[in-house]
């Protein structure tokens, strides 16, 4: 698989240069920025979360154990999206963040699109999101097909566990 993955797209009629370069232990301190930028209203809303005030020395074990993509938007590092296999052909996606300015431009729709292609043996996708975060359940399953299959509780927050499968006849 290669380090670097470069796709165009059209947004609200204006070409934009979407890159997904894979993460290097030299990329945690920008992980971390992209990651608190990101995360910032959820650790407002919950008063904790796994993404938001990470040492940099935590990113770069998360780095090793999640193998992440830089997402560089026209030439500025918006997001990441991380994902591992769990077994044979099943992935979950530890993070899919894109700093709050750059939502809602298709992004984290390429995201899952790109992890998809890069993945290309996949089986299924598994994430978790807060299950009142109506805007996360509705991307991830409006836009990107995946399916509530379980709710947990981590903390002090309600989590749905959403899944995505391939169709057998898309293999």
């Amino acid at each position: 698989m290669d380090d670097t993955y470069e796709m165009s797209y059209l947004y609200q009629g204006s070409s934009a240069e979407l890159i997904f370069r894979k993460a290097e232990m030299k990329d945690a301190e920008l992980l971390t920025e992209i990651y608190d930028s990101s995360f910032y209203s959820d650790y407002i809303r919950y008063g904790e979360c796994p993404g938001y005030v990470r040492s940099v020395e935590d990113m770069e074990h998360s780095i090793a154990e999640y193998p992440k993509f830089i997402i560089i938007y026209d030439g500025r590092a918006v997001g990441s999206i991380s994902c591992r296999e769990t077994e044979k052909g099943a992935y979950e996606v530890g993070c899919l963040c894109v700093i709050p300015e750059f939502q809602g431009r298709g992004i984290g729709t390429a995201a899952i699109g790109f992890a998809k292609e890069y993945y290309s043996g996949w089986k299924s996708f598994t994430l978790v999101t807060p299950a009142d975060k109506t805007g996360n359940i509705g991307f991830y399953t409006g836009k990107c097909g995946f399916e509530i299959r379980s709710y947990e509780t981590v903390g002090n927050v309600k989590l749905a566990r959403l899944v995505l499968e391939r169709r057998a006849d898309a293999v």
